[in-house]
């Protein structure tokens, strides 16, 4: 009974680390499991998954070769429905609106993630509503926002509270720093970390938001790793 009160207590107390891989890639550590998001090519991801999930099928968010590298026999997989073919295995699939937990104590919800100005073509955005989807990850108490690849979106507003805003802002097939600022002040999460960034400078994302808001801004360096607040 001491032993597993002990347990109980440990796993209560026990950290949320977020580690930045590349790219969109993340590492979250939780509730002693090891979750990835949007695994690609250049990211160093090492360690066995508990879980994995996957935005969009677009290849700088889903490499079969990399998600083939970290995942074990009891590893769950949750991606859009147009990752199936291309991920071998079980996959579990969410539309956004839709969510499961896993492992007893991890939620995810898919939500919504689309382009409303950026196009490959007229009328043809590079993300359309419906094909990828953004997750709330909620462990240890804590949720977690990606956002995937999007514009920003009506639907960020109502996604409730974030301890930790994952945003893209690379501009081109997502929000530019600019809009990535106003859509984590639209978002209001205790942290925000831009991502996606291309070649963009983050430093005009920190301080937008910083100048509009009490949000902390962490910048992250590739295989940095920050504890969730």
């Amino acid at each position: 009974m001491v032993n597993e009160l002990n347990g109980r207590a440990r796993r209560r107390i026990m950290a949320v680390l977020i580690k930045w891989l590349a790219h969109a890639g993340f590492q979250i550590k939780a509730d002693g499991k090891t979750i990835y998001v949007d695994l690609e090519k250049c990211g160093k991801a090492s360690e066995k998954a508990d879980l994995i999930l996957v935005t969009h099928s677009h290849t700088d968010h889903c490499d079969p070769d990399k998600i083939k590298q970290v995942r074990a026999s009891n590893t769950v997989v949750i991606a859009p429905a147009d990752c199936v073919t291309k991920i071998d295995g079980d996959v579990k699939t969410l539309k956004a609106g839709e969510e499961t937990t896993v492992f007893g104590s991890i939620k995810v919800k898919a939500v919504e993630a689309y382009n409303v100005k950026r196009f490959r073509s007229p009328s043809q955005p590079f993300h359309p509503k419906g094909f990828g989807v953004g997750y709330l990850i909620t462990v240890e108490g804590k949720t977690i926002y990606h956002a995937g690849d999007t514009d920003m979106i009506p639907e960020m507003s109502r996604l409730g509270h974030v301890d930790v805003a994952l945003l893209p802002s690379g501009d081109t097939y997502t929000m530019d720093n600019l809009e990535a600022a106003d859509a984590a002040v639209a978002i209001k999460p205790v942290t925000a970390i831009p991502m996606h960034r291309w070649n963009t400078n983050p430093q005009k994302f920190k301080e937008k938001v910083e100048a509009k808001s009490n949000i902390r801004v962490a910048v992250l360096h590739e295989d940095e790793e920050i504890q969730v607040p």
